[in-house]
């Protein structure tokens, strides 16, 4: 097959389904702090990651969810998302846009053939154009190589987070 194995697209309503079983890689069963650790767990994150989707998708422009259909099969095997908030201007950063990407996935078996790379390559024109200067990402270490080719490096910041305590 010659050209690139998938369409990366704008999710719609329709994928919905595959986008919380492709995120569920990140987020069950991993021992990343904010990984679902119980079933319980599992279930109140997929339902509230369905109720922003359905509330995110194609109504707020500062969203961007996409997603990597097969050319073949129609399957979406891949996503990504990228937010866009505005903060306060620094020296860095004057116009104060900030994108942040959140939930690079594809699926095991479609591992190591550059759909990653076209799903990153597509949010960052996104942010091009919309004058992001500034995009940040959680990188896990299997995909550190992929986003340092694409530009990203360490900030030598220390990130810290608070979250509230689990039920």
């Amino acid at each position: 097959m010659s050209g690139p194995l998938v369409n990366v697209r704008i999710a719609t309503a329709v994928d919905v389904a595959m986008l919380i079983e492709l995120r569920a890689h990140l987020l069950d069963g991993t021992h990343a702090s904010y990984s679902a650790r119980t079933p319980a767990e599992q279930a109140r994150w997929r339902a509230a990651y369905r109720s922003w989707l359905g509330g995110t998708l194609g109504t707020n422009d500062n969203v961007q969810v996409l997603a990597a259909e097969h050319r073949e099969s129609g399957q979406v095997i891949g996503c990504a998302t990228g937010i866009i908030d505005a903060r306060a201007p620094s020296a860095a950063n004057v116009n104060g846009l900030s994108g942040w990407v959140q939930s690079v996935v594809v699926a095991p078996q479609w591992r190591a053939r550059g759909i990653a790379r076209q799903l990153m390559q597509q949010l960052l024109r996104w942010y091009a154009n919309r004058e992001v200067a500034t995009v940040v990402l959680q990188a896990t270490p299997g995909a550190e190589g992929l986003y340092r080719a694409l530009g990203f490096e360490p900030s030598h910041e220390h990130l810290l987070i608070r979250q509230e305590a689990r039920e």
